[in-house]
């Protein structure tokens, strides 16, 4: 079993006096996480699927009178699919105020979903932590540095879901049907989503633009949809952990692009299933940008994973002078440029670094990953 790194950060929250929350996309092993937890403890738990009618019927609209009889002897109740559960926010905020010494975890795919039920009730009362897919460091830890190295191409083009990882040669079939029902599940439950076909000609649209800023005004034209209904389904599909931005830097200089923005997909084995592209990388035309969302794609995690706190965003001028990512620690800004051929030489633009002095800059390629990404 693949172990993951949230774990340990869970295990020091339990019996704090407050409900654990669990969001991520689906798949990406919540359950099993929590399960796994839950089974290396000495205390008795209970686990209730929220996907089921007579749950939800037990955990809404009740009282604290009630949840103690369900709960009975146990001391962790785990709620999975919690989103499922009308009003599921009152039914923790029980827990926590009356029953005391029982721990309840809950889990959910749809932030947009559970958080807007959570977050009110729970004010003060709640840890949220997010688990994203497996991750490079996750693997690193598995089998170690120099296997996980050698399947990095593989890993480009197929990504990091846990059942992709786990079974390999199924990894097309499989990954077609986890960008279908993952992607459209949740967001076509919502009747904000009046039109599913728009939803995948703008997820296509944004899989072939990857690593270029977006213009939410010509995404429309593209799809032929009015902008408005462009940036609510592109906050949709963030919300749902499918993509995720990346803001421009503007501090000091005058010609830097003020509201830029990029996107990226949380998981490069679900772009490339958008476009159904499974081709090698040396056949590729798209590897630089691949390679690009692939790495701040595990960047992000890594410093979830770590509890490292830094603003990302990328820099860009109207003279196209660009840096991939900058990293804002609070004392100083951090500059990285992502090359798959490590061979190629790397300028970061003078305008940068005379108007940033005293900044880091560092070139990524797969021969220093590692250092990047965790090992």
């Amino acid at each position: 079993m693949i172990s993951r790194s949230l774990q340990a950060n869970i295990d020091k929250r339990l019996f704090k006096g407050k409900a654990i929350l669990l969001f991520g996309p689906r798949q990406s092993g919540k359950s099993t996480l929590v399960e796994s937890l839950l089974q290396a403890q000495q205390q008795s738990w209970l686990y209730l699927n929220g996907d089921e009618a007579d749950v939800r019927a037990m955990l809404t609209n009740t009282t604290s009178t009630q949840l103690k009889s369900v709960a009975g002897n146990n001391k962790i109740v785990f709620i999975d699919e919690a989103q499922r559960v009308p009003n599921i926010g009152l039914t923790l905020k029980l827990f926590t105020d009356q029953l005391k010494d029982i721990q309840v975890i809950a889990t959910g795919s749809s932030a947009f979903e559970l958080s807007s039920q959570v977050n009110e009730p729970l004010t003060g009362r709640k840890y949220e932590l997010m688990l994203y897919p497996l991750c490079f460091s996750e693997m690193v830890a598995h089998h170690g540095l120099l296997t996980e190295k050698r399947l990095l191409e593989h890993r480009l083009i197929y990504g990091y879901y846990p059942e992709i990882v786990t079974k390999p040669g199924e990894e097309r079939e499989l990954l077609k049907l986890l960008a279908g029902s993952y992607l459209y599940k949740d967001l076509l439950m919502l009747e904000q989503v009046k039109k599913p076909l728009l939803l995948d000609k703008l997820l296509k649209a944004l899989a072939l633009q990857l690593g270029s800023e977006v213009s939410y005004h010509e995404l429309a034209q593209t799809i032929g949809a009015d902008k408005g209904t462009v940036e609510k389904y592109i906050d949709l599909l963030a919300k749902a952990f499918v993509v995720f931005l990346l803001p421009a830097l503007n501090r000091n200089v005058r010609n830097e692009i003020k509201k830029g923005k990029k996107i990226y997909f949380y998981d490069c084995g679900i772009r490339n299933a958008i476009i159904n592209n499974f081709n090698g990388v040396a056949s590729r035309t798209d590897t630089g940008a691949l390679w690009e969302n692939f790495i701040i794609a595990e960047r992000m995690k890594y410093l979830h994973n770590q509890q490292i706190s830094k603003e990302q965003f990328f820099w860009r001028t109207t003279q196209q002078q660009e840096i991939d990512l900058i990293e804002d620690s609070g004392s100083q800004l951090d500059a990285y440029e992502f090359k798959w051929n490590e061979n190629l030489k790397v300028r970061f633009p003078q305008t940068f670094t005379d108007h940033y002095p005293g900044n880091t800059t560092r070139v990524i390629s797969p021969a220093n990953m590692e250092s990047f990404i965790g090992k």
